[in-house]
């Protein structure tokens, strides 16, 4: 066995740089592997105005890194990688690498977030950032008086979609048929709001930016009538859901039936030495404040859980 570990910590958005500083400044010396998406969200994220304490903003990767240096000058350690197998039955804890390291530690932090599900369209990712987006709540701000776009036919896309109406001077709500999963009441609060235009039978076929670095319309085809076409756009919203980076834990955690973390209280799992923070087990909020106070919960629930058990 290497070096016993008493934290580890996967994930390094908010909730885990968050947890790293608060566990490294309780001298528990925490290893972070950064993940798949080192940064978590904020990334790929341009402005980021919600965060308090930057009164003009701050560009998300610069709100992350500086969390970061902050975990390292209490002695955080980071490495790239992600966990790929977990054996949370045994103690201590046994972790694999996807470059086949074997970690053995006391506690578990788990913050590897939620993917938001993406329409894979050409131009899609190079305009994360500027005019696409997963989270109207982040960015819709930067929208006001703007045409704007959401793709999707969930409680999601009826909420985006409301949401965003109070920013830009048309909403228009694209779904592939007239069959809409959302609930009754979401369905009808968007049907009844008048800023919101339904397009339905319908699918994105790409983004366009004609190179000027930003949305400035989409390619629409029409499903029934094959018709494809352009419109114009501003701010463009993907609401088809998230997914959850938990398959390293599947049949081990509690887990709901789309793959978010169970909660057992606080930041606990149903494993006494796991724990959780931000959007891996948050499908409700999703933002980076409410992150960063689930990795202070998760760190804080940890050090009190290394403490009760003399280490």
């Amino acid at each position: 066995m290497s070096e016993l570990l008493d934290v580890v910590i996967l994930g390094s958005g908010c909730a885990g740089n968050t947890a790293a500083i608060y566990t490294a400044r309780a001298n528990l010396k925490p290893l972070v592997f950064e993940g798949h998406e080192p940064g978590g969200q904020l990334s790929i994220t341009t402005e980021v105005e919600n965060f308090p304490g930057f009164p003009e903003g701050i560009h998300g990767p610069a709100l992350i890194e500086n969390m970061k240096q902050q975990a390292q000058r209490f002695g955080a350690e980071y490495r790239h990688g992600r966990v790929v197998h977990a054996d949370l039955c045994q103690r201590p804890l046994k972790l694999e690498t996807d470059n086949g390291e074997q970690i053995w530690t006391r506690t578990l932090i788990i913050a590897t977030g939620a993917s938001a599900r993406w329409l894979n369209l050409p131009n899609e990712q190079k305009l994360i950032g500027h005019g696409v987006s997963s989270c109207a709540t982040c960015d819709g701000f930067f929208f006001r008086n703007k045409k704007i776009m959401v793709v999707g036919g969930g409680d999601s896309a009826m909420e985006e979609a409301n949401f965003l109406s109070r920013f830009g001077s048309e909403v228009a709500l694209v779904h592939r048929s007239d069959n809409f999963r959302a609930s009754k009441i979401m369905l009808e609060r968007a049907q009844a709001n008048p800023k919101i235009k339904f397009i339905t039978h319908t699918v994105v076929e790409d983004i366009y930016d004609v190179e000027k670095g930003h949305v400035t319309g989409v390619k629409l085809r029409n499903l029934k009538t094959h018709e494809v076409y352009d419109r114009e756009v501003d701010g463009f919203f993907v609401a088809i859901g998230h997914i959850p980076n938990t398959k390293p834990f599947a049949g081990q955690l509690d887990l709901d039936a789309d793959g978010y973390i169970v909660t057992h209280g606080g930041a606990r799992t149903n494993i006494s030495e796991v724990f959780h923070a931000g959007d891996v087990q948050d499908r409700t909020y999703r933002q980076a404040i409410t992150a960063a106070g689930a990795g202070c919960m998760a760190a804080i629930e940890a050090e009190r859980f290394l403490e009760a058990e003399g280490h």
